[in-house]
């Protein structure tokens, strides 16, 4: 959706310190005027006694027409930090948004909405959803954001916060929008991959292995959630992922089948290795003659040695091999 946001121009008439100036020489001006008006009344009075009140009136009116003049133009100043912003609206009208940072002096019947534009972290708690495969896990997310369009963020979402008891409203909180969008977006996501993979020979994108390509699809689905309120998503990674605690005992049991497994294959793999080496060796080096079933005999008395879980007692043979 496009933008509607767009930036303020101010120029040396809106200097805040140049009306400071005016706004002082406008308070002496006026106090001049309403002591001049006074003792001309006292005069005109001491000359009437008939009409005390003839002009008493005129320096209370032009008093109270000075000082709402005055305190109109002090609501006009207002101070821009880095990184911050102002959304002004005339009436009800949107009429851009002052970026610019210093001092400045708006028209006061402008209203002035302070908008932060850094950047601010969420720690989304780890909520349970299904993986591709229907597992219950939970799973987490750090979140850094902050609003790039005023206009979207301001006019696009309700964020006031109404406090239940006055029904009130407070400043504009954008959490609890970030907060929901992300639990949204961390749920879609999970959804479209298993937690790990359950074949070895998959080679499949998994949570656990997919890393920064699992994240970079996070971002890209928080960005669709957060756009529509001028949100950036600046980055977005899993920092929480664990199977739900009803099946964490039974998925431990499976890893731990599968390391074994895997050890197990690699002990083989390398004692049949060895195996074949040293049959090798005592052949080429002419060691020693044996026949097939010496062989046999000699490659299940290895095997045994180099994949047994403990340290073999070797027995040994004074005499022949079929003794």
């Amino acid at each position: 959706m496009e933008s509607k946001e767009f930036t303020k121009a101010v120029s040396g008439k809106n200097n805040g310190f140049l009306h400071i100036l005016l706004n002082l020489i406008m308070l002496v001006a006026f106090v001049l005027i309403i002591v001049k008006l006074a003792g001309l009344d006292c005069m005109l009075n001491n000359g009437d006694p008939d009409n005390p009140t003839g002009w008493i009136a005129l320096p209370i009116i032009l008093g109270i027409l000075f000082a709402f003049c005055w305190i109109l133009h002090l609501v006009g100043f207002t101070t821009v930090q880095p990184n911050e912003s102002r959304v002004l609206t005339f009436f009800g009208k949107y009429s851009g948004t002052l970026k610019e940072n210093g001092f400045f002096w708006i028209n006061p019947f402008y209203g002035k909405e302070k908008m932060s534009l850094r950047a601010r972290n969420m720690d989304v708690e780890p909520i349970k959803v299904n993986d591709k495969n229907g597992n219950p896990i939970m799973i987490g997310l750090v979140l850094v954001w902050k609003v790039n369009d005023t206009y979207k963020a301001s006019f696009e979402i309700d964020s006031e916060v109404h406090t239940a008891e006055n029904s009130t409203k407070e400043k504009k909180n954008y959490d609890k929008f970030v907060r929901v969008q992300s639990d949204a977006a961390l749920r879609k996501v999970a959804g479209m991959y298993a937690y790990d993979n359950m074949d070895k020979a998959d080679d499949e994108i998994t949570l656990r292995s997919g890393g920064e390509e699992i994240n970079d699809r996070l971002e890209e689905e928080l960005r669709k959630h957060l756009a529509i309120a001028g949100i950036e998503v600046v980055e977005a990674r899993i920092n929480y992922l664990a199977y739900a605690a009803e099946i964490a005992s039974v998925m431990l049991r499976r890893q731990q089948a599968d390391a074994i497994i895997s050890a197990r294959e690699k002990i083989v793999e390398g004692a049949v290795s060895m195996v074949d080496l040293a049959l090798k060796k005592l052949s080429d080096d002419k060691i020693v003659e044996l026949d097939e079933e010496k062989k046999a005999t000699m490659v299940s008395n290895l095997l045994v040695v180099l994949c047994a879980d403990e340290s073999a007692s070797p027995v040994i043979n004074t005499g022949t091999l079929y003794q």
